[in-house]
């Protein structure tokens, strides 16, 4: 198989000798110039690149109609045809990098960038403006794909640098995995970290939570905990987010006993209990399971040193109230009054809300009662609850007894409760 280069206005062209069969003769003509090379001749070849590049860098560039690798400078094109196929348009190098046209003084050295570092030319190969420079070169290079946001051509030089031993920088990779990240690329951004760990560098804490948030939106949990647990090896501890953003992702998958084990093998390796997670996986426990399950869950990880507090109860109360659900609403707080604590304002106020929207309002006065009776009597946010409720339902007479009640028990009202009575009485045509 041979080649035919043929010389047209300063533009050399290369084609296979077997596609010539349908091409216009007219093409070799012009100047009467061509060169007829057989496969094997280097010699000739060289002596082709040194006529079809001159004294210019050329940028690889793939086309489409013409299947091929097309080199183009500003006086010369060189087409080479049965090239395979890769994807040249991520390789769209601008003038600081490659194709930019070198004046007769800058000839003596074609070598060297106008800082002085080594920027050698890109060959028919797509790695050729990256696998001749120094790490400094290509990591000044890195940092401005990043900041362009050149993010498939960014990892591609971060893979030859690996392949070349070279460390890259690593602030940059960092940003490369979280772009990688928000486009929805999480293999690119594996892979891109990958290396960077290999080479030395360790992501922070937002990085790795992006990663590990990215692979549970795909899917992707036993990938997901991989990650977790090279965290820990690398020196990178997880946070409550890396936990949290692991176990939601396991219950969006129905995973429900899986979150729990998770949680409760973490544990048993040296987390910290920490209580916020351990809310977050009691709560999502009883919306899927009910809160009789999210009570035994509870007590099964105090034997691993994980203890509810307040809040925990807190949102059991307002998970189940909103759900209509007030049987397991006291089962909840039977439960909290087991464990030696006291309902606080928090508890009586959502109890009020939810009671008070059903139109339970014997039970809402027992409440109020209750918190009369304790050492936790109504705040100015419980009134306007119930005066919002009250306004709401159309019992303005209700509303104002319990405002004239609010000002005798030296609750001072603020500007939400004059709002909301003043709303209630426009709307009841006072």
């Amino acid at each position: 198989m041979g080649y035919i280069a043929t010389l047209q206005n300063n533009i050399f062209s290369s084609h296979s000798l077997n596609g010539l069969l349908g091409c216009n003769k007219q093409e070799n003509s012009i100047l009467g110039v061509s060169f007829a090379l057989d496969h094997g001749s280097r010699k000739k070849l060289l002596t082709l690149r040194r006529i079809c590049f001159g004294d210019y860098f050329c940028t690889t560039k793939y086309s489409y109609p013409w299947k091929g690798l097309r080199c183009r400078s500003f006086q010369g094109s060189v087409l080479i045809d049965r090239v395979n196929e890769v994807g040249y348009d991520d390789w769209g190098f601008g003038s600081d990098y490659v194709g930019k046209k070198r004046k007769p003084r800058e000839l003596e050295d074609s070598n060297k960038s106008p800082e002085g570092t080594s920027l050698q030319s890109p060959t028919l190969s797509p790695e050729g403006a990256f696998v001749h420079n120094d790490e400094m070169t290509n990591n000044r290079i890195l940092q401005r794909l990043c900041s362009e946001g050149r993010l498939a051509v960014a990892a591609r030089l971060v893979d030859i640098m690996a392949r070349k031993n070279q460390i890259p920088h690593f602030p940059s990779c960092r940003n490369l995995i979280r772009g990688f990240i928000r486009k929805g690329l999480v293999d690119n951004a594996c892979k891109t970290m990958t290396k960077m760990v290999m080479s030395g560098g360790i992501p922070d804490i937002i990085t790795y939570n992006m990663v590990i948030g990215g692979l549970c939106k795909k899917g992707h949990l036993r990938s997901a905990v991989d990650v977790l647990e090279d965290m820990s090896l690398s020196g990178c501890s997880p946070d409550v987010i890396t936990y949290n953003t692991i176990i939601r992702g396991l219950f969006a998958k129905g995973n429900f006993n899986q979150a729990v084990n998770f949680w409760r093998d973490q544990l048993r390796k040296g987390c910290p209990p920490y209580l916020i997670t351990f809310t977050v996986l009691i709560e999502l426990v009883c919306r899927y399971c009910g809160a009789a399950r999210a009570l035994e869950v509870l007590e099964d990880l105090a034997m691993e040193g994980c203890y509810p507090d307040i809040v925990t109860y807190n949102s059991l109360v307002n998970l189940t109230s909103k759900q209509g659900k007030y049987e397991e609403t006291a089962l909840v707080i039977l439960n909290l009054l087991s464990h030696g604590m006291q309902p606080n304002a928090v508890t009586y106020n959502t109890l009020i809300h939810s009671l008070s929207r059903h139109g339970y309002w014997d039970e809402v006065d027992d409440i109020v009662k209750i918190m009369n009776e304790t050492s936790c009597p109504p705040t100015p946010v419980t009134y306007n609850i119930l005066l919002n409720s009250l306004c709401k339902s159309g019992l303005l007479d209700c509303a104002i007894n319990f405002y004239s009640t609010m000002v005798t028990e030296n609750c001072s009202p603020d500007i939400i409760t004059y709002n909301t009575l003043l709303s209630g009485l426009c709307k009841g045509g006072f």
